[in-house]
């Protein structure tokens, strides 16, 4: 076997190897499924919970086609586009199924599209139609169709793509090594969904529906500390050397006086309270 046969060869088991790597494998495809449908019954849930509905259910997530799965309520609802966009994103972001996606909002008595948007990894091709009009208390399907979604790879097909590189070098006598751009979150209003709230710590505010409720700096500071340790108690000193020590500044009932006002803030939803542990500190409670 000569030089030009072994180098044939090896070309052609790396072609057939990335071929393999790329081919859906069904127990890809049915992880893929079982993880979207419990990351859209979240979105369902956390529509509910804007919607102040903590009793009623967000029926079983249907597989409609191929990538295109559906989300069915028990009542009728009403929400903000801008919110939709909001909980779907984040959901998907966290169980990192997918990147690309298409969103459609369908009344179930005329089967109208009510409202769609489509998100795509590259960010020029997004399309989100002005968000701003609350869709009015109807009853409504959710669809969303994954255009390219990111299937789980085994631990054999993370080698391969370690020795491919390496195999191309043997084949081509050069091997340049390039570096994938990482996507970046650029957005400049982070937000956090609590409850029917979404919550812009940048910009010192929770939103409500339509409503805004402005927080002062203070609030804003103790309201990220309680997110992130949600149905945790946070002791009074900690929460006193992170709002004010670092300043230079200690007020004895400063923090009970935030609270007190943060609380009032919250109260709209039946589902979020801020607790009094007595002789310790607070406790975010979310349900």
């Amino acid at each position: 076997m000569n030089k030009k046969e072994v180098v044939s060869g090896i070309f052609l088991i790396v072609l057939v190897f990335v071929l393999w790597s790329f081919y859906p494998q069904e127990n890809d495809k049915n992880d893929f499924s079982e993880k979207i449908k419990i990351t859209l019954r979240q979105v369902g849930n956390q529509l509910l919970l804007f919607n102040q509905d903590s009793t009623s259910l967000v029926l079983p997530i249907k597989e409609l086609e191929t990538d295109k799965f559906q989300i069915s309520f028990q009542k009728e609802l009403s929400f903000e586009p801008s919110v939709l966009v909001a909980i779907v994103k984040l959901n998907l972001e966290k169980s990192a199924v997918a990147e690309n996606y298409r969103v459609e909002v369908i009344e179930c008595l005329n089967n109208e599209v009510s409202y769609s948007y489509e998100i795509n990894a590259d960010e020029e091709k997004t399309i989100i139609p002005c968000a701003g009009r609350v869709l009015p208390e109807n009853c409504y399907t959710i669809q969303i169709k994954f255009l390219q979604k990111n299937n789980p790879k085994s631990s054999n097909r993370y080698l391969l793509y370690i020795f491919i590189p390496i195999l191309l070098g043997i084949v081509y006598r050069k091997y340049s090594d390039k570096k994938s751009n990482v996507l970046k979150d650029d957005s400049k209003d982070s937000k956090t969904v609590l409850g029917s709230f979404i919550f812009y710590p940048e910009q010192n505010k929770l939103v409500k529906k339509a409503k805004e409720i402005a927080l002062s700096k203070k609030e804003c500071e103790l309201l990220e500390i309680f997110i992130a340790n949600a149905n945790q108690v946070v002791k009074r000193e900690e929460l006193t050397k992170r709002v004010w020590e670092d300043n230079g500044v200690i007020v004895g009932r400063s923090l009970d006086t935030y609270i007190s006002k943060l609380r009032k803030k919250l109260q709209e939803d039946d589902a979020i309270k801020l607790t009094n542990i007595h002789g310790v500190g607070y406790k975010l409670e979310i349900n």
